[in-house]
């Protein structure tokens, strides 16, 4: 049986996540014909929440399943938007690899820079750079090395070796299962071909403690951050960095655990209240 890569999607807005989710499914025929029919976004096979439609935005995590012959995935489309982010951590602490999606107007941005901070310190070790939307910049050679230069800054920063930088257009389909003539200078694999045969970094330390915070809950003037925690363990006094502010500080108490005693550990849902309000 082939074997099963666990992948995420994550960026800014409007980057062009959904559409290059689209795309993969088309391209791999994934998405039956009838359901295709009529179809003029791509984008809309991953969005499927009606609110999601109507803002044109990714709000929920949508687990996408597809495959190939070499290898089968299992895909998280994370929301681009700051208010969403939360959700893009949740989708996050499962995942093998994180493909970052940069619009090639548009550059870096701050969301660029968050989302791969939280994949990171989610144990995520392997990324690809996919440069979208090259079509809109006539596939420029400079503008591509440029992204690729500031982002593995970012990278190095955060002792990330392991990524791969593509130059695609989701919207086109250059480099995302085909090869493209309009990019000769680019004589990497397509985005596929990478996905199919990338065997991704192990987690960095998977006995820390991390904890994708997937609501919040308001009891009078104290808040409850609830998830599900996906490595190591926690305790009362101990202290945390909070993602991706980088703010420290200390667990008061934790409430609704599975377990008895005074440690939670990974796979149990809990709520902790924090010394300190954050954000």
């Amino acid at each position: 049986m082939p074997s099963l890569l666990r992948l995420i999607t994550c960026g800014s807005v409007d980057d062009g996540k959904s559409t290059l989710i689209g795309r993969l499914l088309n391209d791999t025929e994934a998405v039956p014909d009838d359901r295709l029919q009529g179809l003029e976004d791509l984008s809309l096979l991953a969005d499927g929440l009606e609110a999601e439609r109507e803002q044109g935005i990714t709000i929920d995590v949508a687990h996408i399943f597809f495959g190939t012959p070499k290898r089968r995935f299992i895909l998280a489309d994370t929301p681009g938007h700051e208010q969403y982010t939360r959700n893009m951590a949740t989708g996050a602490s499962n995942a093998d690899l994180a493909i970052v999606l940069v619009d090639a107007t548009k550059g870096v941005l701050t969301q660029t820079r968050r989302h791969l901070t939280i994949a990171s310190l989610l144990g995520i070790r392997s990324f690809v750079l996919a440069v979208n939307k090259m079509d809109l910049v006539g596939f420029s050679q400079g503008i591509f090395e440029t992204i690729r230069s500031e982002f593995a800054k970012i990278a190095e920063s955060l002792e990330i070796e392991a990524v791969t930088a593509i130059p695609v257009s989701a919207l086109c389909g250059d480099n995302v299962a085909a090869g493209s003539d309009a990019a000769p200078w680019y004589d990497g694999p397509t985005l596929l071909e990478h996905l199919e045969q990338v065997e991704p970094e192990p987690a960095s330390s998977l006995t820390s403690f991390r904890m994708p915070v997937q609501y919040v809950i308001r009891e009078g003037t104290e808040r409850l951050y609830a998830g599900t925690i996906a490595s190591g363990s926690v305790q009362a006094g101990q202290d945390v960095v909070v993602a991706p502010s980088g703010k420290r500080t200390r667990i008061a108490r934790i409430v609704g655990r599975m377990s008895d005693g005074d440690q939670a550990t990974a796979g149990e849902a809990v709520a902790l209240a924090f010394e300190d309000q954050v954000d």
